[in-house]
């Protein structure tokens, strides 16, 4: 049973169709690319994923249940978790409470518990900073859990987005552009981050971005968007040969990759 799997999901706004009868399917454990030129449909497919787009036909299942029309946070429970083209952090709120707050779906102690701070509250809290800090401990953010997000540069603000989202404990994480904005150095470490938790947490990831060398180095498998219609699906190699892909969106791109 694959993790996602996506029949005819399509949206409309008014008469522009932003995805049509889109099909994917991601399985356990994959690594998959997602590219376009910018305008394909990419971010809405994400959207719709995600529950923040209700599709206007067509289903969404995880693990074979069926999502589409659930509010965002319910299917985030379930196991999706995602980052955003633009860094949407709380950033006056520390590191460590960036990561907290993604943690609270699995706090189980109620109100009486959170205004008297009895044992239950005291070990939950305990576990979450401690879980907290085992993550940040991965994105080399430890020693910074106490400064505010938004004084953190620009790469790291990336990572703490990415650490957040792995503390919803997902099965399926979408990566909206990790890289946009990075230098070389930055976008090699993040690379290197994105195979290191995606073997360490179990995970599947559906990955959209631009730089073609990042995309073309983990990726086991890529879906090409154009005007919302998935028009190539295959292994790196293939894609790169493709010449519709080519003619829609690598163009002298695929030289380098």
């Amino acid at each position: 049973m694959p993790v996602l799997k996506t029949e005819g999901l399509t949206k409309v706004f008014g008469g522009l169709t932003a995805v049509l009868k889109c099909n994917i399917e991601i399985n356990r454990g994959e690594l998959i690319g997602l590219i376009g030129p910018n305008g394909a449909g990419k971010t809405t497919l994400f959207n719709l994923l995600t529950g923040i787009t209700l599709p206007t036909s067509g289903t969404v299942e995880l693990e074979g249940k069926k999502i589409q029309g659930l509010r965002p946070h319910v299917i985030c429970k379930n196991g999706i978790a995602r980052t955003f083209q633009n860094i949407r952090l709380f950033k006056d709120l520390t590191v460590l409470d960036n990561v907290k707050i993604a943690m609270n779906q699995h706090v189980k102690y109620g109100l009486h518990s959170a205004f008297f701070h009895n044992r239950a509250y005291r070990r939950t809290e305990a576990e979450i900073i401690e879980k907290a800090g085992d993550l940040l401990n991965i994105f080399n953010l430890y020693e910074k859990r106490d400064e505010l997000a938004k004084n953190l540069p620009y790469g790291e603000q990336r990572q703490l987005e990415i650490a957040r989202a792995l503390a919803t404990d997902p099965i399926l994480l979408l990566l909206d552009e990790p890289a946009a904005g990075m230098n070389p150095v930055e976008t090699a470490e993040l690379t290197e981050l994105i195979t290191k938790i995606r073997r360490d947490y179990d995970l599947s990831i559906l990955l959209i971005e631009h730089d073609m060398s990042l995309v073309m180095s983990i990726c086991e498998r890529i879906y090409v968007l154009d005007y919302g219609v998935v028009i190539a699906e295959g292994i790196p190699e293939e894609i790169k040969s493709n010449k519709r892909v080519i003619e829609a969106y690598l163009g002298e791109e695929v030289e380098n990759a």
